[in-house]
This record gives C-alpha cells, structure tokens and sequence, in this order.
C-alpha cells in the first residue's frame, strides 16, 4: 500500500551535457558528507511539500526557483531549479557568497533551463 506522502514526491532530475556528464551531482559528490546531507533533506522536502516557500525557497523569476540550504560548514548552498509537468528539474547549484545571487550563475541556470525543457 503507498501512502499518501510517497504518491506526492515529486521525481527530480539533475541536467545533463550531452557528453553525459551531471555538473550539479559532481558539485553535490566534493561537498562534504555533512554539507551533502543538508541540501538532500531540503531537496526531499521540496520533492514532499511542492509548491514551497520562504525560507527554503525563493522565485527567480519565468519559472526558475532557487532553493536555500543553510550548510554544517558555515556557508550557504544554493540549487537552481525548475517544475516542469511535476518533475523537479535541477539546472544549477553553487556556495553562495554575496548577498545577492550572482549574474552568472543566474545566466548558466537559465540556458540550463532551456536546454533540459527541449
């Protein structure tokens, strides 16, 4: 018998080149196991609780999402995503360090964004 909060999680999918590499899972594999652990449980939470809100997460804008993980270390992670036909889409994610989320990274995750919507 599946429950009702098993039916509910929303799959996520991690972008992909076409060489097959996954940027955002390699970045995920060289954070510390501490750190790695606090972004998969804000992950699942995103996944269990979809559409979610402040304090974990923030509108960017044309459908793009940032999620925010205060991390063991000290720092602050931050994941770029997407729903698409209730499918998480993970485009980006970085440590952040400015108070506001830098251009580049805006920019990488939209073409990001793009390319897995094709």
């Amino acid at each position: 018998m599946t429950n009702e909060r098993d039916r509910r999680r929303l799959p996520v999918f991690f972008y992909r080149t076409e060489a097959g590499h996954e940027p955002i899972r390699e970045w995920l594999k060289g954070l510390d196991p501490e750190d790695r652990k606090a972004i998969g449980i804000d992950l699942l939470r995103v996944q269990e609780q979809w559409p979610i809100g402040m304090p974990v997460c923030k509108s960017l804008g044309k459908g793009l999402w940032e999620m925010r993980t205060d991390l063991p270390s000290k720092r602050t992670a931050r994941v770029l995503f997407f729903v698409h036909e209730d499918r998480i889409g993970v485009a980006h994610g970085f440590i952040k360090k400015t108070q506001k989320t830098p251009a580049a990274d805006l920019e990488l995750a939209r073409k990001r964004v793009k390319e897995m919507q094709q």
